[in-house]
């Protein structure tokens, strides 16, 4: 028996979420693990869970699965927030502009910026001196 889920990909510095939405009991699985163990630092399942809010959807009618890899804490919890916004698109398009509205369907294309040569980091510069 095959369930039916609508599926978003999002983006975010080095991260990657396959987030999958599905009717169900509330759940929230990233990595196998509960999100609430997997997202520790305060703030972050709201975060997680804010297209759900903007959307006005209750979590408990809905199951959520999340395979995350790559980047640290913040990139992960970005990237599972617009893979979730993406998932609810294809469940109901008339959510693209509430979405749209608090910038859930934006990608957020800041990446680390490359090493330069001659410098420490990509804009540090050695310390000159005169002599």
């Amino acid at each position: 028996m095959s369930v039916q889920y609508f599926e978003g990909v999002g983006r975010r510095k080095e991260s990657t979420a396959r987030v999958r939405v599905m009717n169900g009991t509330g759940k929230v699985i990233v990595n196998q693990k509960l999100a609430e163990e997997y997202f520790t630092r305060m703030g972050d399942m709201e975060k997680v869970l804010q297209p759900l809010q903007a959307t006005g959807q209750e979590l408990s009618t809905y199951d959520i699965t999340v395979v995350v890899n790559g980047g640290g804490v913040t990139g992960q919890v970005d990237s599972v927030q617009l893979g979730l916004a993406r998932a609810l698109v294809k469940m109901n398009h008339d959510y693209t502009a509430m979405l749209r509205k608090y910038g859930l369907l934006t990608r957020d294309a800041r990446i680390k910026e490359r090493k330069k040569p001659g410098l420490k980091r990509a804009r540090k510069a050695p310390t000159y001196t005169k002599r």
